[in-house]
This record gives structure tokens, sequence and C-alpha cells, in this order.
């Protein structure tokens, strides 16, 4: 699937992806390949991000790099305020603040 991470200064993320975890008003949730079409509202927390095709990473939001971590897992990390996710057509948008 294909996800999308977009905040009101720029886009932050913009990639293939495997799966995506986000912080929902009701708790943590996670997004798959196919998921059935979503709209949801994003509290402060950490949105990780699987992907097959690169090492643990952070992401900082600040400067918009990447800066790698000591871990064997694949996954992209970004801790948001607030947001909304769209998950439509195998394509995930979040709007992140």
């Amino acid at each position: 699937m294909y996800l999308e991470i977009v905040s009101p200064e720029s886009t932050l993320f913009s990639s293939e992806v495997d799966s995506v975890a986000v912080p929902g008003i009701n708790g943590e949730f996670q997004v798959l390949n196919n998921h059935a079409p979503i709209v949801s509202l994003l509290k402060e927390g950490m949105v990780k991000i699987h992907t097959h095709s690169q090492s643990h990473l952070e992401l900082d939001e600040l400067h918009g790099s990447i800066v790698p971590h000591n871990d064997d897992d694949k996954v992209l990390t970004l801790n948001i305020s607030s947001g909304t996710i769209e998950m439509n057509g195998n394509k995930v948008i979040i709007l992140a603040d």
C-alpha cells in the first residue's frame, strides 16, 4: 500500500509500506495492505511505519530527515500531536499536526 504523511508545512513521508500503526482517539490501531476504507481522528502519539526496504529509522519532524537507530526491525517512527487518517483504494493519507 502507499502511505503519504502531510503536515501544514510539507510532505513528511511518501512511499510504499507494509503497514502503519497510528494513535487513534480510541487507542492505537494498525492499517494493513487492502484494508477497508476508513477515516479516523488521531491523537498525540507515535506513528509507526513498517517498511520492507529500510532499517529502523526515526523521522526527525523538525528537519525532515531520517535518523538511523540500532534496531533490526524495519520501522520508521514519527511523533504527532494530532491529525486525521484516511485509507481508500490501498492508499493511506495522514494529515498530521
